[in-house]
């Protein structure tokens, strides 16, 4: 049998901890692997009990979650662990921050529970996520600020064609969704999207949408 995803579910507010641990351990693939209200305690723990997903909220005391995603996931972190961040619209100006700290995914707290088990198996495979109304309304909001402030970024080592999927990335589209957009395999957009990966630098998607936004590539 495969190993549970082990989870470390963050969040200051024992009502919604304790809920997203009861959606996580009735999976027979999942298991909570520990609980915190505070982001260094999750630091502390997620350190010692390397759990496969911290599922991080974002406003907490002690140490936010941007800070504790930092620690955890950040450039430079040696063994950097899988952070998928719940967010509500309502903290959408800490977004951009936590993209930047090494979040692999995102989700609204008021997702679904599906929504959440798929966000969690999605990163714990190595994938980044990101919720399409995040993507689109949050990080979209914050453009201008990403952007260079000349309009001038330099020169992107991308084919047209990739440059054309590192849009529909930016836009919040799933792969599926860019092989329909463009008429080609999902195989297809796949390769595109790991020599775009590639060829800057990045580690996954969430990073590939900063990056567009930060080049001004979308609106």
């Amino acid at each position: 049998m495969t190993e549970p995803i082990r989870v470390l579910i963050c969040d200051d507010q024992v009502l919604i901890r304790t809920g997203l641990a009861t959606i996580v351990d009735a999976q027979p693939d999942l298991e909570v692997a520990g609980e915190c209200g505070d982001g260094r305690t999750a630091v502390d723990l997620a350190e010692r009990l390397r759990p496969d997903v911290v599922v991080m909220d974002i406003r907490m005391p002690v140490l936010d979650g941007i800070a504790a995603t930092r620690l955890l996931a950040g450039a430079g972190v040696p063994h950097p662990v899988k952070v998928l961040v719940v967010t509500t619209f309502n903290l959408d100006e800490y977004v951009y921050e936590a993209l930047r700290a090494g979040a692999s995914g995102f989700l609204l707290k008021d997702a679904p529970p599906d929504r959440l088990l798929h966000g969690i198996r999605t990163v714990a495979a190595g994938a980044a996520l990101l919720d399409p109304d995040v993507t689109r309304q949050l990080v979209g909001r914050y453009a201008a600020r990403i952007r260079p402030t000349d309009g001038k970024g330099p020169d992107i080592p991308l084919t047209p064609r990739e440059l054309e999927v590192l849009r529909l990335i930016a836009d919040g589209l799933s792969n599926n969704e860019i092989a329909a957009s463009l008429v080609i395999s999902r195989e297809t957009v796949k390769t595109f999207v790991s020599r775009i990966l590639t060829k800057l630098g990045l580690r996954d998607r969430v990073q590939a949408v900063v990056y567009a936004y930060r080049q001004g590539l979308v609106s």
